[in-house]
């Protein structure tokens, strides 16, 4: 026992001997005060416009350096009561605390209480990461009794209340003082530091910027932390209501941020690594985009939301709205919302029986019609009786898309939307015709965009070039080419269709004294309100609904959404010549000539499709050539093969097969 405890004490003071020289070598190699305040963490990024208009800076925002004595008291109550209790009689590490959070271990299975002191943070946010290791926690734990060391706990408060991150961007209590509040950090108030207090937890969380109620929430807790170490008083605490303390609003950063927060996360997969200061190049026009802002906000009905989104020919995102206020709620209802779209989804419908043999010419029947149990019903209630394909798509006859639906089969519609870039999954029950599955507007409006492009693919990109603030060219985007989704005999036959529905259909207030090609959307009880369409190159989408699902009384595709594409079009392609659209449709031989001879060569070649990860890959359904039948009706066309069968086994000398032997009779 005697030479346990001897070599125990040892090995101890060995222990103690050799920590006492890390943190004294520590403490020499540390930054002077000054050094420490002038340091700067984490990426900056300036995004900018198309023709170099900074639209937004992102990364750390600094605010003014509060000195220790300019920083109300009761900020730093507010946070020692959070955070570290016991900041003013520890060494830099908590004892006490640290037992606690091994307690809780014990106890849970599970760390679930940190034991970091306000020290431990500092250094961990000016030296070191988050990543969770026994090596990161040890260096930290040395760092921190090093800075104590080295400084007092006043220049440690202030060197912590000046770099923490509160969220938002905001780095210090000034930074923080001002995005939140809208005043500098030395005004303060007591509710105000509650909140600011609150926000180191999580502040990605908690940021008012990103949840404004729980970012309230945690300062009543902040508020219960500070009555309970004596920093408040009950009454004072009762006296103060968190709820009516007044956000600032972010100036400048509205309807731009929907984009950014589009555009940014792909720079995980355009660029490595990189902590540089980079500037960011964007497709995005400011005219545009105001003009897109202001589309939406003119239009949509009270009470609901709307959103748009408009594409160069080539795929360049040219404006994106995702909602009527970004300040209000940063949900992006452009790129995540999915939502039905009503009777724009016939664009897949018409696509389908275009290729499979129709022209817009082609006879079908506006009748009552049953497939499977359903039994669709048109929009007005009544049935036009024979009528042609291209009025049928002009006026959105809900029972010609069900027949053509049933006719070029269900899988073939879901298909072809694959096809275009729809990346929601894809019912193919006969009511899909009406569209009924969800489907996102980004999706939809490059949909669109392909048709416009005459059946190559488009794919929506918002990064043009990235480089860093030295110059050097982190990532360029190269031209690309998009591969031919369906022929140009069906493109033409769809735009055909698509201008109908503007000129004499559904889209008329879609009109913009040039030619413009669209389809209005209307889902049932008015719940979402759909125009798509383009002119000149530029393809545009708009939606407009509510978030909550319910009826938008009088909301139409023909209305509210297709006046915002009529406004916001008129912008966008002021400056591009008229194009008239390529509308007459050279049909292939195997549609103009159905005899023998063309028919022996087979069925149209076969496309591609994107699939749910936006990858083009080939076209595996049936594309057996089909035609139209007097009646307006499709038949399979089958074509013979190219030799008979005896032919082939005479040429390569196979015996004859004998005739199959007939089943017996009954």
């Amino acid at each position: 026992m005697r030479r346990l405890f001897v070599w125990g004490f040892a090995l101890t003071l060995l222990g103690v001997l050799s920590l006492g020289v890390a943190v004294a070598l520590a403490a020499q190699q540390l930054p002077d005060f000054e050094k420490i305040k002038n340091t700067q963490s984490e990426q900056m990024i300036v995004v900018r416009a198309r023709d170099g208009t900074q639209l937004v800076s992102l990364g750390p925002s600094y605010g003014k350096w509060l000195k220790s004595d300019q920083i109300p008291q009761v900020m730093k109550d507010a946070m020692l009561s959070v955070e570290d209790r016991r900041f003013y009689s520890h060494i830099g590490i908590d004892p006490i605390g640290l037992l606690r959070s091994v307690a809780v271990r014990v106890q849970q299975g599970r760390w679930k209480q940190g034991g970091s002191t306000l020290t431990q943070q500092l250094a961990r946010t000016i030296f070191l990461n988050n990543t969770k290791s026994f090596t990161r926690k040890l260096r930290e734990g040395v760092l921190a009794l090093a800075l104590e060391w080295k400084f007092s706990k006043d220049q440690i408060l202030e060197l912590y209340l000046n770099k923490v991150y509160f969220g938002g961007g905001a780095y210090g209590v000034d930074s923080a003082s001002r995005k939140f509040f809208g005043h500098p950090g030395t005004d303060l108030k007591l509710e105000e530091a509650a909140i600011i207090a609150g926000l180191v937890k999580a502040p990605s969380n908690y940021a008012p910027t990103a949840d404004s109620q729980a970012a309230i929430s945690r300062g009543e807790v902040v508020l219960g932390l500070m009555v309970e170490n004596g920093k408040v008083s009950t009454a004072e605490a009762g006296r103060t209501d968190l709820r009516k303390v007044k956000f600032a609003t972010e100036a400048g950063q509205n309807s731009v941020r929907y984009f950014t927060d589009w555009a940014l996360p792909q720079l995980d997969l355009l660029l490595g690594e990189t902590d540089q200061p980079i500037e960011v190049w964007t497709t995005l026009d400011v005219n545009l985009q105001r003009a897109a802002t202001d589309a939406i906000q003119r239009n949509v009905p009270s009470g609901a939301q709307g959103a748009l989104v408009s594409m160069d020919r080539d795929g360049a995102v040219l404006a994106l709205v995702g909602g009527t206020d970004y300040v209000t709620t940063n949900y992006n209802r452009a790129t995540n919302a999915v939502r039905q779209p009503g009777s724009a989804w016939k664009l897949f419908v018409y696509l389908a029986a275009l290729e499979a043999g129709y022209t817009p010419n082609a006879k079908v029947k506006d009748e009552p019609v049953t497939i499977e149990g359903w039994s669709p019903r048109n929009s007005g209630g009544g049935y036009a009786g024979e009528i042609d394909v291209r009025t049928a798509f002009a006026y959105s006859k809900n029972t010609v898309a069900a027949q053509l639906g049933y006719e070029v089969g269900f899988s073939s519609v879901a298909g072809m939307a694959k096809r275009l870039g729809i990346t929601t999954p894809i019912s193919t029950v006969p009511s899909m015709v009406l569209g009924t599955n969800e489907v996102r507007l980004i999706d939809m409006t490059r949909a669109f965009a392909t048709v416009s492009a005459k059946g190559s693919a488009v794919e929506p990109y918002g990064i043009v070039k990235v480089v860093t603030t030295d110059g050097e060219v982190l990532y360029k985007r190269e031209a690309k080419e998009g591969a031919k989704l369906f022929p140009a005999h069906v493109a033409a036959g769809i735009t055909d269709m698509l201008q109908t529905a503007v000129s004499i259909g559904t889209g008329k207030a879609a009109q913009i004294g040039r030619p413009v090609a669209g389809k209005t959307g209307t889902t049932t009880a008015n719940k979402d309100g759909w125009f798509m369409g383009f002119s000149s190159g530029v393809t545009t989408g708009v939606w407009m609904g509510r978030d909550d699902d319910r009826p938008v009384p009088g909301l139409q595709g023909g209305t509210a959404p297709a006046r915002a594409f009529a406004s916001f079009m008129k912008v966008a392609v002021a400056k591009r010549p008229v194009e008239q659209f390529e509308t007459v449709a050279t049909l292939p031989a195997w549609q103009l000539e159905p005899d023998d001879e063309v028919l022996m060569s087979g069925a149209p070649e076969d496309y591609q499709y994107v699939d749910d990860q936006g990858n083009l890959v080939p076209q595996q359904e049936d594309r057996t050539p089909r035609g139209p039948t007097d009646n307006g009706g499709l038949v399979p066309v089958n074509p013979p093969p190219a030799a008979s069968e005896d032919f082939l086994n005479e040429a390569t000398g196979k015996a004859k097969k004998a005739p199959a032997a007939e089943p017996p009779p009954g």
